[in-house]
Parts: C-alpha cells; structure tokens; sequence
C-alpha cells in the first residue's frame, strides 16, 4: 500500500522543453482544473483566473511575445527572439494562472497572490497525479503589462506562472531536496 503522501514526496517538475502530447482534454481536463480551483481562498474573493494556451494560441502568444521583446530590445540578438518565440510550443497544455486582485479588500493583496499561487501547485499536484508531468515557470512575460494585455487581463490581474502541462518525453531526476533540520525550527517562549 503507498503511503498516503507519495504524490507529494515524489512530487517534481519536468523542464517544459521535456514535455509532449498528449496532454489532458476533456473530461480530463475539466476534472484537473475543477481540483486546481480547490485552493484557501479568505474572503470568499476567487481572487484567480486561469486562461488556456492550446494549439496555435500557444504559438500566436509566442510571436507576441518575441514581436514586444523585440520591440523594447531592438537589438536582441536572434536567438533570444527565438527563444520567446517558441517557450510556449513544446507542452500540449500551458494554463496561464492570474491573481485577480481587489485591493480594496480587507484581505491583504499577498492572500490573494497566495490564494492563485495555489493554484498554480495544484495543477502541478493534479498533473502528476493523472500521470502527466507538469512545470511552473514565470520568465519576463510574466511581469509586463504589455504581455498581460495580450492576455486580455485587466489592470488589477497579473500573471502569478504559466504552468506546461503533457507528456514527459524523458525520466526526470530528483534534484537534490532540502534537510528538514535545515528548515525546521521548534518556538519556544
């Protein structure tokens, strides 16, 4: 019998350039999203969004992206232009997660950053517990207004990752994880 937290114990990433068809439709995917919303959420707010990357969206983004990368860095060399090109192409699935934030809220902003983070991890958990491997990356695209526009988001929303979700095409190693007694720390008055 696994030991009720195994998923959790084995839980890694596998780098998104590593990820292939298939990746979840349908029901499938439904379920997975359904989980992923599943998050502490204070207030009640829903402070999250998530916007589906699939198909030629995927690479429809990519072009915006290195079009607007290149427009603030003219002279950016060719290969990182490809580079923001093609980051969306090699997963079936990526999920754009969004804090929808309302900070007029008496929930402080970082809850609801926290709430989305949650999100985020939880399509990570999901993945792998349907059998898909799964990674949380950021990268500049994140952090730009512009790339937040070609979104669609409003002014209050921001992108907390882009989570790939499919296939690993490879075994992925464990990395070498943290001592507890590094990090564990008991209080006492």
């Amino acid at each position: 019998m696994p030991h009720p937290l195994s998923l959790l114990l084995q839980r890694h990433s596998t780098p998104s350039r590593q990820l292939g068809e298939p990746g979840p439709s349908g029901d499938e995917l439904e379920a997975l999203l359904q989980a992923a919303i599943r998050v502490p959420d204070h207030g009640k707010l829903v402070p999250f969004r998530l916007v589906l990357l699939r198909g030629d969206a995927k690479r429809s983004f990519g072009e915006r992206l290195a079009q607007l990368s290149l427009r603030v860095n003219p002279d950016m060399p060719e290969s990182k232009r490809e580079k923001d090109r093609t980051r969306y192409d090699f997963a079936p699935l990526v999920v754009a997660v969004v804090a929808h934030v309302d900070a007029s809220s008496k929930v402080p902003v970082i809850e609801q950053e926290l709430s989305a983070g949650c999100v985020a991890y939880n399509l990570l958990l999901g993945a792998q517990a349907l059998g898909y491997g799964a990674q949380w990356l950021t990268g500049w695209a994140a952090y730009n207004r512009e790339a937040a526009g070609i979104l669609g988001l409003a002014d209050n929303e921001h992108v907390i990752g882009f989570v790939h979700i499919g296939t690993p095409q490879i075994e992925v190693p464990d990395r070498e994880r943290p001592d507890l007694d590094d990090v564990l720390r008991v209080w006492t008055p």
